[in-house]
């Protein structure tokens, strides 16, 4: 062989060990940043843990918040509202009834026809409408003139043989998703508006009023008998349904809680009367915090970015507003971290631009490839070609962020069967009681709804499960957590029932 040949093997084998070596430092790079990857998960899986443990102690943390906010006003951060609701649906009314649902651009007007036992609701009309732009930011005699305008449009189409409920009055159940102080079961005046509603001459009064005043103007023969929030709508069409209903829960967008008190236990208001001896608490229980719940850097970062920083703590790490935004900045730091998503997205950098029912579609793709989750990351997130190993990695921090959510939306739920003894504990907190025979154990039905529940089969699955391993096999099969639909709708129309029924029986 000739001194050139030797050169060019000896060179050959030069570029080859660099190509060699070059592919060894990329691998270990490649490695590196995957470790780092996998550390951001394992650190976030951690901090999100909820251990049975750690659940229970958020249970009484719960307890212990719902007490101090009965004591006294701004004694907790449960606001635990007074409703004024003190007898709810037994099943037996009849007649038809109307309901008007504002609490958004849309609203509703109904007519619910009720047959009397058993808990028949044997006809529903329902019209739809959207509120326009302007009327959002007018003033309150324009909003109410239009929706009283709606609901006269809606009355005169009537069939000629429909018949108001009693004495040719017709009765109104309000549901008002907007924060009001409530001064009786049908009149409450508006602490502010949301939902890019800002009406400033309405702020301070009387909504209900303001809604009579305009139906009365146009000649409605309509009362508003009910001004209620959509969570007590779902308890009264819970209990409507079940006697044994004693509270509800609605898990969606947002999420709220209210349940069935002793008049006696609410002591901020001590001589309160109530027809029953109880009354229904409107929580606010979005607004819960505890050092007990499992707060990530995450969790942290989102209250710091958004409208309402150190409010509703509770609600940013279990409702829908906010679930997918928590999984959108978990694969932001991973993609800081390494380039396991390719070319960095701008994309990530977007505030809830991966919605909740995208991230359920993602933790529930069983395709063997994920081809869903790799649509999504592709179609809405713009990264492409992820191999299947980071879509997994996606998967499972949905995962993470979905059963942390559901198990501490059934801590709460706990926490409330535990305040008024429907845990099997009687009430008492004492680490030596006695178990309950099974034979006094009281059935209790805990009225739910929400697309988080129903419609997100893993977190439905985790919170039952979560249900089963705080109360116990014991306590657990005399727990029902039952789906209702349309609590702001029909709830609202049978508590309008409620009240006229209660009404004729105190005028014998």
């Amino acid at each position: 062989m000739g001194r050139s040949a030797v050169a060019i093997a000896a060179g050959c084998a030069v570029v080859a060990c660099v190509a060699s070596a070059m592919m060894v430092g990329r691998r270990a790079r490649r490695w590196r940043g995957w470790s780092r990857v996998v550390r951001v998960l394992e650190e976030f899986e951690e901090s999100c843990a909820t251990p049975v443990g750690r659940l229970r102690q958020v249970v009484d943390a719960m307890v212990v918040e719902m007490h101090a906010g009965l004591a006294s006003e701004g004694g907790s951060k449960l606001k635990m509202l007074l409703t004024y609701v003190d007898t709810l649906p037994t099943g037996n009314e009849e007649g038809i009834y109307y309901a008007l649902d504002l609490g958004g651009t849309n609203f509703r007007v109904l007519r619910v026809k009720l047959g009397g036992q058993p808990s028949a609701v044997i006809g529903c009309e329902i019209d739809e409408q959207p509120i326009p732009e302007q009327l959002m930011t007018s003033t309150s005699e324009e909003l109410f003139d239009y929706i009283a305008a709606t609901l006269k449009d809606f009355v005169d189409r009537e069939n000629e043989t429909s018949e108001p409920s009693r004495g040719g009055g017709r009765e109104l159940g309000f549901t008002f998703s907007f924060p009001v102080k409530q001064t009786s079961l049908s009149s409450g005046t508006l602490i502010r508006w949301t939902k890019r509603f800002s009406i400033e001459d309405m702020v301070g009064r009387d909504v209900s009023q303001s809604l009579q005043q305009e139906m009365s103007l146009k000649g409605l023969n309509m009362r508003v008998s009910a001004l209620i929030n959509d969570t007590v709508g779902t308890l009264a069409l819970g209990r409507y349904h079940d006697e044994d209903t004693v509270a509800a829960v609605i898990i969606g967008t947002g999420t709220n809680a209210c349940y069935l008190e002793r008049a006696d236990a609410i002591i901020k208001c001590q001589g309160l009367f109530s027809n029953s001896g109880g009354m229904v608490v409107n929580m606010e229980w979005g607004n819960f915090w505890s050092s007990h719940l499992p707060r990530t850097k995450f969790d942290v970062d989102l209250d710091a970015d958004s409208q309402n920083p150190n409010d509703q703590g509770f609600e940013k790490m279990i409702s829908g507003m906010y679930l997918g935004d928590i999984v959108r900045r978990v694969m932001l730091q991973m993609s800081q971290e390494s380039d396991v998503f390719g070319p960095a997205s701008s994309k990530l950098h977007e505030p809830f631009i991966l919605r909740t029912p995208l991230m359920a579609a993602m933790h529930e793709d069983d395709s063997p490839d994920l081809r869903e989750v790799a649509r999504i990351l592709r179609d809405i997130l713009e990264i492409p070609d992820v191999p299947l190993n980071v879509r997994k990695l996606v998967v499972k921090v949905c995962d993470v962020v979905t059963c942390r959510a559901a198990r501490l939306v059934a801590a709460g739920i706990v926490g409330i069967l535990k305040k008024i003894g429907r845990d099997g504990s009687g009430g008492i907190t004492s680490a030596k009681m006695k178990p309950l025979r099974q034979d006094r154990i009281k059935r209790t039905v805990v009225a739910i709804e929400g697309g988080l529940y129903t419609n997100y089969t893993m977190f439905r699955e985790y919170l039952n499960e979560a249900m089963e391993q705080i109360l116990g096999e014991d306590i657990t099969p005399h727990v029902i957590i039952k789906i209702t639909e349309d609590g702001s709708g029909i709830g609202a129309a049978l508590l309008a029932a409620s009240r006229a029924s209660s009404s004729a029986v105190g005028a014998l």
